[in-house]
């Protein structure tokens, strides 16, 4: 059951969960999902946890602790439910967003500031994204440009002349390209042989950029990297979408006029006032960052072109100068941050028929890119990305959800939007444990602080749900610094840190395995510290190296728990860009629960052979209830289960043990690949 209402909701987490979803924070966890895990952890075991589920449960004020808090998916199903959460996370950026999810807003509060922010910048923003006869401008097309080292040519990095075509091109083949020579801009189709550009250049389908080469007009092939020597490129505008008076759109290339205005916003930025909100910092190397160092993108304006820093600093300065620290003031700075992702020089197009700006975190790597797209940064009612388009989308939607709930439901074959099971969002924040405890109402502890080392008293909290970091992959400071360096000088509360970088001490991600379970080792000892006799750990996991998994599993442990069930669910959108250029993408996430030894708690598996036979049948079950279960699926499943199984049992989970594991990896595979999926006729399980 739980499986299905969760692929409902990857579909459109935004649509389905708005709380946690008016700012980026990576491998946001489903908060169906969520609510499922608590509905179990608090129904007695001969109750029905899916009946618990569907119904308006009520914590009666529990505590709640999520020791990686992210987005405050875990916070906002704990308030929905009548409990009181208490959400640390040691990045600043997290608790901005997660405090969104939680706190209520004054709607009519937040559109008048919203439009004293408007009458503060928009004309000027609108005045920088305009014709020459006074049409809005989009969109802005531009070209990295490099000098070939043999001859000096400059180089335009296209890798094809279509810069413009439908989402689904077979059906809609018209497309529109640009003559690399000149950059004459021309209707074509998407599969085009050649073409002759109005100036009467040829153009073919290959670009000169291809992978990390390019090749000269004079037929000079060289790596991109080493023409850039020891600055970023130097990008050339090449076309704009213009919006029409009548509505349609239309595709020019650009004119003296359009240089002159870019020309007018570099003399702006330097211009602007010194207390002008700007992002600060640099980068520092790191998995995440390390591509974009390669590109000499060393600064975080860097990552901005003239005119959008001057669009943004107007914008940002505008929220900075709204009196008080307020909520509603709050998330219109947080809004702003949303923005970024999609007004800088690392997005590109997606093309017709779908939303134009493909954000820089479609893959988690700071990724430059050749033919960046700037978009017009407060936008129209045609825009994609925009501050005004993102305050209807995201924060109108979030408020609307906050005041009246939904939750998706299974009816039958069907899952269905469902209200009344949830109280409204209403919480009232605290920093401090003291403040937090002696609070009435809805109340939520919501702090930047490190998970190991708590203000919590022992024995103070219910239950511990959470979504742990991956050991290594994605790294959030790395990212978040992106839009840290923009909301350091913007100070949207007054518990923001006043850090350069959202880097800090104790971080739990780590390349290093050991560092690894070290840290989260601390996290778990603190979290076995502060919860009550009886309570339960319960957090969802997946890792594609087993290294991953033998270090939570051991850090658990070592931490006093013993891991009691290992259950596979629905965990993200399948069809994801990242997951799409994964060798082995994970469809499912591993709910693993535990208890505390000391509280007697033993691992349900009594053998080696039992534990496996345990995985293989819940994967089953899910495959055959028409859930998606891929290889890295089962590789993560049965390894969790195995290993927990194993580190009861007092084994050492060394080399041995992983080929161990693995040989129950493969014939699982092989297993569930041999097997037909079956339809069973059972009472609808939670997981």
């Amino acid at each position: 059951m739980l499986s299905a209402v969760g692929t409902k909701e990857s579909w459109r987490k935004e649509v389905h969960r708005p709380a946690t979803s008016t700012h980026k924070w990576w491998a946001k966890r489903l908060g169906t999902v969520f609510r499922g895990i608590i509905a179990s952890a608090v129904t007695a075991a001969d109750e029905d946890a899916a009946v618990a589920y569907q119904s308006p449960l009520d914590l009666a004020g529990a505590v709640v602790l999520d020791p990686f808090s992210g987005s405050g998916v875990t916070g906002v199903e704990v308030l929905k439910l009548g409990g009181r959460p208490v959400c640390f996370d040691i990045n600043p950026v997290a608790t901005l967003v997660e405090r969104q999810a939680m706190q209520p807003w004054s709607f009519e509060d937040l559109a008048t500031a919203y439009e004293v922010v408007e009458r503060a910048c928009r004309e000027e923003v609108d005045r920088l994204h305009r014709t020459e006869d006074g049409r809005a401008v989009l969109y802005y097309f531009w070209v990295a440009t490099v000098e070939c080292p043999e001859c000096a040519d400059k180089v335009r990095l296209f890798d094809s002349p279509v810069f413009s075509r439908n989402a689904y091109p077979k059906r809609v083949p018209r497309a529109q390209i640009v003559c690399p020579e000149c950059l004459a801009v021309k209707t074509s189709r998407y599969d085009f042989e050649s073409e002759t550009c109005p100036n009467g250049h040829e153009i073919t389908q290959r670009g000169a950029a291809r992978g990390q080469s390019a090749t000269c007009s004079q037929g000079h092939a060289f790596k991109v990297l080493r023409a850039l020597d020891d600055s970023i490129p130097v990008y050339e505008m090449y076309a704009k979408m213009v919006a029409n008076r009548d509505g349609s759109k239309v595709y020019e290339s650009i004119t003296d006029w359009d240089r002159d205005l870019y020309d007018e916003c570099v003399e702006l930025l330097a211009g602007l006032p010194a207390d002008a909100v700007l992002p600060a910092g640099d980068l520092a190397p790191g998995n995440n960052t390390d591509q974009a160092l390669k590109w000499n993108f060393r600064q975080w304006r860097d990552f901005f072109n003239a005119r959008q820093m001057v669009s943004l600093s107007l914008i940002a300065t505008a929220i900075r100068d709204l009196p008080g620290l307020a909520p509603e003031r709050e998330a219109l700075a947080a809004l702003f941050s949303g923005t970024l992702e999609f007004n800088n020089l690392f997005t590109s197009f997606k093309g017709e028929g779908t939303g134009a700006v493909r954000h820089m975190f479609s893959h988690h790597i700071l990724k430059p890119e050749r033919t960046p797209l700037e978009a017009h940064p407060w936008g129209t009612p045609q825009s994609s990305g925009s501050f005004s388009t993102l305050f209807k989308s995201r924060l109108q939607r979030a408020h609307e959800y906050k005041v009246k709930p939904a939750d998706l439901v299974a009816r039958g074959s069907a899952v269905e939007r469902v209200t009344g099971l949830a109280q409204s969002l209403a919480a009232t924040v605290f920093d401090s444990w003291e403040a937090f405890a002696r609070a009435e109402g809805q109340a939520a502890y919501v702090a930047t602080k490190n998970s190991a080392d708590t203000d919590l008293p022992d024995g103070s909290v219910d239950l511990v749900v959470t979504d742990p970091p991956y050991m290594d992959n994605v790294y959030y400071a790395e990212l978040a610094d992106f839009f840290h360096a923009w909301l350091q000088g913007m100070r949207p509360h007054g518990g923001y840190a006043k850090t350069t970088t959202t880097r800090a001490p104790g971080e739990v991600q780590n390349a290093d395995p050991a560092e690894f379970g070290k840290a989260i080792e601390a996290v778990w000892a603190e979290c076995a510290r502060v919860l009550k006799p009886g309570g339960i750990l319960a957090f969802t996991f997946h890792q594609a190296r087993i290294t991953g998994w033998i270090q939570v599993i051991e850090s658990l442990r070592r931490a006093g728990f013993v891991v009691t069930a290992v259950q596979p669910v629905k965990g993200e959108m399948t069809t994801s860009v990242v997951k799409a250029g994964a060798r082995e993408p994970s469809n499912l996430d591993s709910v693993v629960v535990c208890r505390r030894a000391v509280d007697g708690a033993t691992n349900p598996n009594r053998t080696l052979d039992e534990a496996r036979e345990t995985a293989r049948n819940e994967l089953a079950r899910l495959r055959d209830a028409g859930v998606e279960v891929g290889a890295g699926d089962i590789r993560s499943v049965v390894r969790g289960t195995v290993l927990a199984n194993l580190a009861s049992a007092g084994r050492d989970l060394d080399d041995e043990v992983a080929e161990i594991v693995d040989e129950f990896v493969t014939e699982t595979i092989d297993e569930l690949a041999s097997t037909a999926p079956t339809t069973q006729d059972r009472e609808p399980a939670l997981f």
